[in-house]
Order: C-alpha cells, then sequence, then structure tokens
C-alpha cells in the first residue's frame, strides 16, 4: 500500500496584519479566524466603518509600522483599494485569486491585500491570504517599486 501524501507546508513569517471591512459578514469573520489560525497577531482597525476609513485607517497602520501587512475588503474592493493608496508608502493591490495576490507581493511589493466581498468565497480568500503572506518581494523589482514611490 503507497504511504499516504503528506500534507503540503506552507511557511510564512508571522506578522502583524491589519484589518478591515465595510461590512460585517460571516467571510470577514472568517477572514480574521484564518489569520489568527497561521499565528498571525490581527489587528481589526475598522470593522463596519465606511468604506474610505476602512482603507485609510488600514493603510496608516501599515504605514506607520503599526502593523507589517494589511487587508482590506468591502463590497468590490475596488473603494477601499483606492482609499487604502492614498497613504504614502502603502501599495494596495485588489486582488481576485491567488496568483494575482502573490504577483502583487513578488513583482509589486504589495503591503496591503485588498478584495471585494460580493464574489470572493472562503476558500478563495484562504488561498489569497495563504499566497499573499508565504510570496516574497522580488528584490530585482526594487527600482520599480521605488518609481512608484517617487510618483506619489
Amino acid at each position: 500500500m503507497p504511504a499516504a501524501a503528506s500534507p503540503v507546508s506552507v511557511r510564512w513569517a508571522l506578522v502583524r496584519i491589519a484589518v478591515g471591512t465595510d461590512e460585517v459578514t460571516p467571510l470577514t469573520g472568517s477572514l480574521v479566524d484564518k489569520l489568527e489560525q497561521m499565528g498571525h497577531e490581527v489587528m481589526v482597525v475598522a470593522n463596519g466603518a465606511d468604506w474610505p476609513d476602512v482603507g485609510r485607517a488600514v493603510g496608516e497602520a501599515v504605514a506607520a509600522g503599526e502593523a507589517d501587512r494589511g487587508v482590506v475588503c468591502c463590497t468590490t474592493g475596488t473603494g477601499v483599494s483606492i482609499a487604502a493608496n492614498k497613504v504614502p508608502r502603502v501599495r494596495a493591490a485588489l486582488c481576485t485569486d491567488a496568483a494575482t495576490a502573490s504577483g502583487a507581493r513578488r513583482w509589486n511589493d504589495a503591503n496591503v491585500l485588498a478584495f471585494g466581498l460580493r464574489l470572493s468565497t472562503d476558500t478563495v480568500v484562504g488561498e489569497m491570504l495563504e499566497a499573499f503572506l508565504s510570496t516574497d518581494f522580488d528584490e530585482s523589482e526594487a527600482d520599480l517599486v521605488a518609481r512608484v514611490e517617487e510618483d506619489g
């Protein structure tokens, strides 16, 4: 009888994560639970606030160093990502899947993950979180990211 396949182990550094949402839903509760189960320190900085305030609060927590990463969500994810990106040194990426979340970290050094509540599922959110938190920035992209920071 063949040996059972060992479970895939995702490795990431444990970080402080600021979370904000404009709507409290079972999915947002699950998001916080998943992050805590991964061992991260979760700071809910906006829960049911207006989307501009959600994006700003999470962005400011990341920019100030109170959190290492942020996660924001609203109905489409667009509003919170725009609001978060108004904060200097924040690079929020609106993602719909794990590949996009991984690419946002790898090539853009994204420090805030944004997603929409309307079309996201618990499974997809879990996959995006794992990808976003386990992908390292590709330092060969540092000059390009620095150009974005200069334009801000």
